[in-house]
């Protein structure tokens, strides 16, 4: 009692002297107190406020940083010890309205003036949640403040706070929402370009692609890189952006390794129909408004315009118009590569979207707006496109996707039927493959799923239209080989008959060719 009693006279006349001392004198004791404090304490504090200046608008990077931080290494894991005494749980109106064979899962953040530990190279790190209402204010100002031992706070700050931002940037992308953004048809007198969005739900992935393994396997190997390449790209001097060209038989997968490329790398998908594009400048705008870590998409890019149209008549009579000069004046204009790419295609300018304002969409100044985007086009006709839009810098790396090799083939019966290992319709199937036949990875596909409740019925239809597409590979190749046998008579490629030596290649191959119909049948 006597020691309680000593206590509130104690602040009774704390209380006494803050009413009595003038208010610069208690702010100069009260730094004194907090300076000895500071100098008898074995740790250092440091805060990280959730906005930044006195006017307190500007948020701060670091505050979201060391939240996404607790939230998901922290406060979700069991690393932490001892576990945070008191979480507060939260869920979005939007999240609780969501489909309920789904429910997101709650949001968890430390409460209020509540601590959670880290451990960080083998040093211990307090963080505690402070959040204090403003005087005749509802509002409230939040931040966090970090303790770290005093003797190793000078060395373990900096790389700490590195760990944090890694750690935090890699969670924010892979919990983020992501969309699937496609441009709105933009009329003139309309007002400029805009996209429109939904969610990016498509459930492709690489484990679920029927790909040959060594083409998974680099495509994967690119695309990690391509994801942690930021020093590289900022060293090297390059804009953080990659260029992708798949091309194909129609059905040959394209759009689903595209889906499945957004899922790796956790990326928004903007799917850019150019034929909504009316000029180059609404392409331009286009690309302005793209994210940071997308996908921008232009399928079928042989068909969507007609980018290429007569360029070579151009550039012939470009170079025509060159000579006379030459034999004019004795002197020759030089044109570089790079004029013929972005002028080659513009002798018609006016409001269209043009293979120059295409080309700098790709590789010129304005791609360079955003960092860590890949640009993808697909066509099923390589042939098609200028060759202006495909060389290295615009699109580096070139995708073939063809017919179904054996190795997908299984992959896909495995995956929607569950057959696998030695079953003599796969065996057969694997046969007719090697012999020539060909589908498409959606033919397979189709076949599997509508026998999906019947394997056997599957693997047995599927063998049997494999082998029917051999057959018929088979009497097209007898076909051109007996055309060939008559001189001067031009087979269905085009080409003439073949003196006696080419005969008897030919008889050659039609006596191999009856060999391997005779055993099959």
């Amino acid at each position: 009692m006597e020691f309680l009693s000593q206590m509130w006279s104690l602040l009774g006349l704390l209380t006494i002297l803050q009413n009595v001392l003038p208010t610069q004198l208690l702010s100069l004791l009260h730094s004194l107190w907090q300076s000895l404090q500071d100098s008898l304490t074995p740790y250092s504090y440091f805060d990280v406020p959730e906005f930044l200046g006195s006017a307190a608008v500007e948020p701060n990077a670091l505050y979201r940083h060391v939240h996404l931080y607790l939230h998901r290494s922290l406060l979700l894991s069991s690393s932490s010890s001892p576990p945070p005494p008191r979480l507060t749980l939260s869920l979005p109106r939007s999240a609780a309205a969501s489909s309920a064979a789904a429910p997101a899962p709650p949001s968890v953040s430390l409460s209020p003036n509540h601590s959670v530990a880290d451990v960080f190279n083998g040093h211990r790190a307090v963080w505690t949640h402070h959040a204090d209402t403003l005087q005749d204010s509802l509002e409230e100002r939040r931040s966090f403040s970090l303790r770290l031992p005093k003797r190793h706070a000078a060395a373990l700050l900096p790389a700490y706070l590195a760990h944090l931002a890694a750690a935090a940037d890699h969670l924010e992308r892979s919990s983020r929402a992501r969309r699937l953004h496609t441009n709105a048809a933009s009329p003139r007198g309309a007002g400029a370009a805009a996209w429109a969005s939904v969610p990016f739900c498509h459930p492709a992935t690489f484990d679920t692609l029927a790909l040959d393994p060594a083409l998974k396997a680099r495509l994967l190997a690119d695309l990690t890189a391509f994801a942690d390449g930021r020093e590289f790209y900022r060293r090297t001097g390059r804009p953080w952006k990659r260029g992708y060209l798949l091309h194909g038989p129609p059905g040959s997968g394209k759009s689903s390794l595209i889906a499945a490329m957004a899922n790796h790398l956790r990326y928004d998908v903007f799917d850019l129909e150019l034929t909504r594009v009316t000029t180059n400048a609404d392409l331009r705008a286009l690309l302005i408004q793209t994210t940071n870590r997308s996908l921008i998409v232009i399928e079928d890019i042989d068909c969507s315009l007609h980018l290429t149209g007569d360029r070579s008549e151009r550039l012939h009579k470009r170079r025509k118009l060159h000579a006379a000069a030459y034999d004019d004046d004795g002197d020759s204009d030089s044109d570089s590569d790079s004029d013929d790419d972005n002028n080659g295609a513009d002798s018609h300018r006016g409001n269209k979207v043009t293979l120059s304002g295409l080309l700098n969409f790709t590789d010129g100044l304005w791609s360079c707006c955003g960092e860590e985007r890949i640009i993808v086009f697909t066509t099923n006709h390589v042939e098609g496109i200028d060759p202006a839009l495909l060389r290295p810098g615009r699109m580096d790396v070139h995708v073939r996707l063809d017919a179904c090799g054996a190795h997908a083939m299984r992959e896909l019966v495995q995956r929607y039927v569950g057959v696998g290992g030695d079953h003599e319709m796969l065996d057969a199937a694997e046969d007719s493959i090697r012999g020539g036949a060909e589908m498409t990875p959606a033919e397979v596909g189709e076949v599997l799923l509508r026998n999906r409740d019947e394997p056997e019925t599957a693997v047995t239809e599927l063998a049997a239209e494999l082998k029917a597409r051999r057959n018929a590979a088979d009497d097209l190749q007898w076909e051109d080989s007996a055309a060939e046998l008559s001189d001067g008579s031009p087979t269905k490629k085009g080409r003439k008959g073949l003196g006696w030596e080419g005969k008897v290649r030919i008889l050659g191959r039609l006596r191999s060719l009856t060999k391997s119909d005779s055993g099959r049948r």
